[in-house]
């Protein structure tokens, strides 16, 4: 019989150790997430009761039957108005922190407010003129 003798090189002979201790908060917050989230759902199911008749499983439309499919199309005035709402909103996101910081920020920062502000109201003045505020 012959035999067979395996050599193991000196730099495959240390293993790398991993520390997984570092990853059990993540794993823990993922695993209380998922309870949260999935067992008031399924406790819900079981315990809840489920009694569907044909009042409960009808389409309900702000108190009347529905009229059309759900599926209609919006007019594009209305993603317009929408768009332009969250533009404005965002710039009063930015001018309560400005307002806030305004005495450590001094004289450029007041200006740099200003051509923000600006520049928003040259486009709220373009948007008008175009007509895209008009809700007929």
């Amino acid at each position: 019989m012959a035999s067979c003798r395996v050599k193991i090189s000196p730099e495959f002979s240390t293993a790398t150790i991993v520390n997984l201790e570092n990853y059990l908060p993540i794993l823990l917050f993922i695993g209380v997430g998922i309870v949260v989230g999935v067992a008031p759902q399924i406790l819900g199911r079981l315990l809840g009761p489920h009694r569907p008749d044909a009042q409960k499983t009808s389409a309900y439309e702000c108190g009347f039957e529905a009229f059309e499919d759900a599926r209609m199309k919006f007019d594009v005035r209305y993603y317009l108005v929408a768009i332009l709402f969250i533009l404005f909103d965002l710039e009063v996101a930015f001018l309560v922190p400005w307002a806030v910081a305004m005495s450590d920020i001094g004289l450029l920062g007041f200006w740099a407010m200003m051509i923000f502000l600006g520049v928003l109201v040259v486009g709220l003045i373009f948007e008008w003129k175009k007509g895209a505020l008009d809700w007929e």
